[in-house]
């Protein structure tokens, strides 16, 4: 298999770089258990702190990660300097025009993922260049697309090329990953299932909130990003926990754009990890998450994959 062989996994997961939730020592955990973990390196953080959290994920001379933002790494050229600093097995680059970085970052050594959301996304990164596709699905959590369903985008890009690809999206566990390895996929690109990890930045409230939800419980939107004016282009929204803040500015995201009041309660909200207030970025597979395991605990998980694979086999043959 080509992730686990490329950077000598014991596990096909990648855990998907979540800004303010997989610093360094998520990444490190992740990829000390046999995974890949990498760090979210949002559009607020500094170029010190990638470094300083890459530090904490090489230090056990595992391979690691670093997922950015292509629109953010424009304004913050600073965060792409880090990274080729920092010379990580591979870098994620995605949402917005990444083509240029593409080259810069192979040659340092350098693999270059993206994610895609549709077939015209996966078509753009094989003209870029990059070295592998993750097919980002609806179901998944945080920023992408809302357009296709995982598998049948996973399908659909498989179709297309002979590129390493990995399934993101409503994976939440072992069936899942067996689900779309079985389908042809490189691995599981995997961020829900690790957000309440012991070992995750995520706040205490915003722990019990994910803990407490179901898979009904996500909406999708631009409501948060409008709130926080990070910067993120529109065509981009986010799967969240949908909480009070989101139903009363759904449908008023340009006026909240402006709406200074509000601006002022989402950042608050943020700052207290308030559930009703802060965007909590989640897949539709948080009704899976029931408590606060390590990741180790949550890679052992997956790694019994096989065991539905063989069973899905056995059962055929009869």
């Amino acid at each position: 298999m080509w992730l686990t062989e490329k950077f000598g996994l014991g596990v096909p997961v990648v855990g998907a770089p979540m800004a303010n939730v997989s610093g360094g020592r998520l990444t490190a955990a992740i990829s000390g258990a046999g995974g890949l973990g990498m760090l979210g390196a949002g559009s607020a953080v500094s170029a010190e702190w990638i470094r300083d959290e890459g530090a904490i994920a090489a230090a056990g001379g595992k391979p690691y990660g670093v997922g950015l933002m292509a629109w953010s790494v424009a304004d913050h050229p600073e965060h792409l300097d880090a990274v080729l600093e920092l010379r990580p097995a591979l870098v994620s680059l995605s949402f917005g025009d990444y083509a240029p970085y593409v080259g810069t970052l192979q040659q340092a050594g350098i693999v270059v993922a993206t994610q895609a959301g549709t077939v015209a996304d996966a078509r753009e990164a094989i003209a870029a260049g990059v070295d592998v596709i993750v097919a980002r699905g609806a179901e998944a959590g945080g920023h992408g697309r809302n357009a296709v369903a995982t598998l049948p985008l996973l399908q659909a890009i498989l179709d297309l090329t002979d590129l390493p690809v990995l399934a993101g999206g409503g994976i939440s566990g072992p069936r899942g990953l067996a689900a779309v390895l079985a389908a042809g996929a490189a691995g599981g690109w995997i961020g829900t299932a690790f957000l309440t990890c012991i070992e995750a930045q995520t706040k205490e409230p915003a722990r019990r909130r994910i803990i407490e939800a179901d898979e009904t419980d996500t909406v999708y939107g631009t409501v948060f990003d409008a709130a926080s004016r990070a910067g993120w282009p529109d065509e981009y929204g986010g799967r969240a926990l949908r909480n009070t803040f989101f139903d009363t500015w759904e449908g008023h995201e340009d006026e909240l754009k402006t709406k200074d009041v509000a601006h002022q309660e989402y950042l608050d909200g943020t700052r207290a990890a308030d559930p009703a207030r802060a965007s909590i970025y989640a897949g539709q597979g948080v009704g899976a998450l029931t408590g606060q395991p390590t990741a180790a605990e949550v890679l052992t998980g997956f790694a019994t994959y096989g065991d539905y694979l063989r069973a899905a086999l056995n059962d055929g043959s009869r």
